[in-house]
């Protein structure tokens, strides 16, 4: 198992907000100043609070590591930041206007008692979505599956499918259920995050695996920058 409190220090460092998941947050929501909204597994604070400084919108944010939250504070000291656990949000019915979870469905040990949460503390009208990676994400990671072919078992055992999703969403009652995948293309000038394992799927696979990995990261980023794709799938409700 990971504690997200010991590599709290690695996270706050390295992970950074995904431009095209942000956009597609802000523009299919089309939450403004009055709207209220929670990230369930903020971690850090990356979203919710950029959120807070393009938007202006009240924001609360849950995490059940204790260290994340206390790096998320350090951000912003108006967003609501509290210890808990995604099946069990402790917010009144009918409250939201935008509930959202970014790279964190997998972590979740009841995705039906989460996604049954969430529908509930949203407003009628209002907007859930689970950001995360599909089968073919996993499997073209750039550069993570790349050079560490060895997590994409151990991450299709870990993520939902999206079809799966999918069903459950219709089951607790969400309507428009769509998919938006995004994607960032950006040049690796330092592998830091690699080697400090700031992508949990590091903490996995076996150490002699690791090393492999980061020597030939090393050993290609001598020649020039590594060319990487980022990508993610937004998959929306409504309530």
């Amino acid at each position: 198992m990971i504690d997200y409190d010991q590599i709290a220090l690695e996270y706050a460092r390295h992970r950074q907000v995904h431009p095209g998941a942000l956009r597609s947050l802000l523009s299919t929501s089309r939450v403004d100043r009055a709207s209220k909204v929670l990230e369930v597994g903020c971690g850090t604070g990356n979203y919710i609070v950029t959120l807070e400084a393009l938007v202006g919108c009240s924001c609360w944010g849950i995490d059940p590591s204790g260290q994340m939250l206390s790096r998320a504070r350090e951000r912003s000291r108006t967003i609501h930041f509290q210890l808990g656990q995604a099946e069990r949000l402790d917010f009144p019915q009918d409250f939201f206007d935008l509930v959202f979870s970014v790279d964190v469905i997998h972590h979740v040990g009841d995705r039906l008692a989460y996604l049954q949460e969430a529908h509930r503390v949203l407003r009628a009208g209002g907007k859930g979505c689970t950001v995360t990676d599909s089968d073919w994400i996993i499997r073209h990671r750039q550069p993570l599956t790349v050079y560490f072919p060895e997590t994409v078992e151990i991450e299709l055992g870990r993520y939902p499918r999206i079809a799966e999703l999918r069903d459950i969403m219709g089951q607790v009652g969400f309507d428009e259920i769509t998919e938006d995948t995004v994607e960032f293309a950006y040049p690796l000038t330092d592998v830091q995050a690699y080697r400090d394992k700031a992508f949990s799927a590091l903490l996995l696979i076996p150490e002699d695996a690791y090393r492999r990995g980061i020597e030939r990261m090393e050993r290609d980023l001598h020649a020039g920058p590594i060319q990487c794709v980022s990508r993610y799938l937004l998959l929306w409700g409504t309530k």
